[in-house]
């Protein structure tokens, strides 16, 4: 059986993570028991969620346990199967973590799937057309619930999620307008993904300054928002809301270190009768089939074209996650392990 390297969390961050939090193990991948299948990653993703879960706190799902390989969503080969569902050479998706091979059992549900890569590259099953699609799609279809000629705003706008969400959105007959950190990143929002418009949150240092800011690129207001960050971010989408409005809450980036995220106008959530709902995507499996088939039609289409940051090497995954969770990714964070 081969090595197999793997990135452990070896102890828990306290306040900002670090690399230490981190350490390089090395392994053999065991013998297939009857059902499993040996899987080769080809690439791994990094995503704020992980962040959440490497503290020992009350979450909507259990912590990470120390001492054990990182988890998290990949794509790779089978190169050995002991199941009749899978095959040498298949293509596939599945939660094999920050290591170079995984062992999954192919008779678990869910655990793992074929991926087709004909029209979609095997890397964008990590972001647009897989978790962080389905979470933009699932966002804005079911809790957002637009309407053709609306306002739907997104922060994080050039990341996995905000991109997507803007595809569908325009799908859907909407003015897209994002939220972005630099001009590199707004440019690319309008001038490839396809938005009405992109504020650049680094230029205003309080939320009235970027509110204003939201004003010029909303002028009939905001109807629905796709929450990724908080914080003042937040606060100054609050404040072009309009009456009956939609939050969809996936993130709040702001607070990932621990810190309080006060909110400064929690009274407009009574004032314009908004509609805030936080969620969870796998808490929603029923819709990933119905999500993903759209959001493949949109790669494959080049109507929705994500971009990624690619790190090279497993060795590479720490330091480029505690990068995303800064904003220095553009687009996807995945990293490229064989």
């Amino acid at each position: 059986m081969p090595t197999n390297k793997q990135i452990l969390l070896d102890n828990r961050p306290t306040g900002e993570a670090q690399a230490s939090n981190f350490k390089l193990a090395s392994g053999t991948t065991p013998p297939l028991k009857d059902g499993e299948v040996l899987v080769k990653h080809h690439f791994l993703s990094l995503d704020p969620y992980m962040r959440g879960r490497m503290n020992d706190a009350k979450s909507y799902t259990a912590p990470q346990p120390v001492g054990q390989v990182m988890q998290g969503g990949t794509v790779g080969e089978v190169v050995e199967s002991r199941s009749p569902k899978f095959q040498p050479g298949d293509k596939v998706v599945g939660m094999g973590g920050w290591q170079e091979y995984s062992v999954v059992s192919a008779d678990q549900p869910g655990s793992i799937r074929k991926v087709d890569t004909t029209h979609v590259p095997l890397s964008h099953y990590l972001g647009a057309v897989g978790m962080p699609g389905v979470t933009a799609w699932y966002g804005l279809v079911k809790i957002i619930e637009p309407q053709a000629g609306q306002t739907v705003v997104v922060s994080a706008a050039s990341g996995a999620v905000g991109s997507a969400l803007g595809a569908l959105a325009k799908a859907r007959g909407c003015r897209a307008v994002g939220i972005a950190g630099g001009p590199d990143k707004c440019r690319y929002v309008t001038e490839e993904l396809g938005f009405d418009a992109c504020v650049d949150y680094k230029q205003h240092k309080d939320a009235g300054s970027l509110s204003k800011a939201l004003k010029e690129a909303c002028p009939d207001g905001i109807d629905g928002y796709f929450e990724n960050v908080g914080g003042m971010v937040m606060d100054a989408v609050m404040l072009r809301m309009n009456a009956h409005g939609r939050i969809a809450l996936c993130g709040m980036i702001a607070g990932y270190d621990g810190q309080p995220i006060p909110m400064a106008y929690p009274q407009l959530l009574l004032t314009n009768r908004i509609k805030l709902q936080g969620f969870i995507v796998s808490e929603h499996m029923e819709v990933w089939p119905q999500a993903l088939q759209e959001l493949g039609q949109l790669v494959g289409s080049g109507k929705l074209r994500p971009r990624e940051s690619v790190a090279q090497g497993l060795e590479s995954a720490p330091e480029a996650f505690l990068g995303m969770l800064k904003g220095k990714n553009f687009g996807k964070q995945v990293v490229k392990v064989a």
